[in-house]
């Protein structure tokens, strides 16, 4: 008789058991996950940000999208409609996600989806993603010496300040791309170049006959690339820019002393004075004999007198 209420008393307690389950909510709350939390995206192509509701039993939630630059946060997504930074360049697409039609570099920075189920017994969730767009570097500017003396140091410059990440460089030779280390490579095995592909500079310690040629630079990264115009560097045995400027500054100082010359002597710096009183000037007589008035009846010397 114990077994048998023993029996009922374990049945009774499997079926409250078996009810108090079935009334348990299928959804204790909102709960949100996002496919990528960390986004990459080029510019002017489209991306889209995944807000997913994993669970809900609200039917009609509040759903917001904020993006947050330099920690201030603005709404993007507000009132069931595209505000801010993307409005006209978005659209939510369901469950709760943003799609951006054409990315922007300004588009780079964080987003937090916030999902508001006020009939769930966790009403609220949030996730944060973060946005970074890809931005393809512009042409170069490019710094290549016109002509350099043989066994001299000399560098080539190449710098880009609009690609995102900041690009990487490197540098061409006749066409021909030259290898960061240039030991590894048989040809290049006496050259005495270095490359800084995070500066874009291209350095040599001695020049060579051999690196006369032409040079063009090209910066690259995820985005895209972009290079300079061709450059040309020639390489002489001796210093011939060196003459020539020192010919051309001799010139420049002939030309200011000649220049000088001429000004002075506009001015009269080398005329001389007339002294009169120093020029004594003879009377125009034909016989050099001064006769007088015709009522003095005599006649006077004068300094040349001819016998």
């Amino acid at each position: 008789m114990s077994g048998y209420k023993m029996a009922i008393a374990r049945l009774i307690s499997f079926i409250v058991l078996y009810s108090s389950i079935r009334h348990i909510p299928s959804s204790l709350g909102v709960k949100l996950r996002t496919t990528d939390k960390i986004v990459w995206a080029n510019e002017f192509e489209p991306i889209e940000l995944t807000c997913l509701i994993e669970s809900i039993s609200t039917n009609n939630p509040r759903i917001e999208w904020k993006k947050i630059k330099n920690d201030v946060p603005s709404y993007v997504y507000f009132q069931n409609k595209i505000a801010g930074d993307l409005e006209h360049r978005a659209q939510l697409r369901e469950p709760a996600n943003i799609l951006i039609f054409n990315s922007s570099r300004s588009d780079t920075a964080e987003y937090r989806c916030e999902v508001a189920a006020i009939d769930d017994q966790r009403d609220f969730d949030e996730i944060l993603i973060s946005l970074a767009v890809r931005v393809k570097p512009v042409v170069p500017r490019c710094s290549v010496p016109v002509a350099v003396t043989v066994g001299t140091s000399s560098e080539l410059r190449c710098l880009e300040n609009e690609g995102f990440p900041a690009p990487q460089y490197r540098w061409f030779h006749n066409n021909e791309e030259l290898p960061q280390d240039p030991k590894s490579i048989p040809k290049f095995v006496n050259a005495s170049y270095t490359i800084n592909p995070d500066t874009g500079g291209l350095k040599f310690r001695r020049v060579r006959k051999e690196d006369a040629g032409e040079y063009f630079c090209q910066a690259k990264n995820d985005a895209g690339h972009a290079q300079c115009p061709t450059q040309k560097m020639e390489v002489y045995d001796i210093d011939i820019v060196g003459i020539f400027l020192k010919s051309f500054a001799a010139l420049v100082a002939l030309i200011c002393v000649t220049v000088g010359i001429c000004h002075a002597h506009k001015h009269g710096c080398f005329s001389s004075k007339d002294h009169t009183e120093n020029n004594y000037k003879l009377p125009a007589q034909d016989d050099g004999v001064d006769y007088g008035d015709a009522d003095e009846g005599h006649f006077r010397h004068k300094s040349s007198f001819i016998i």
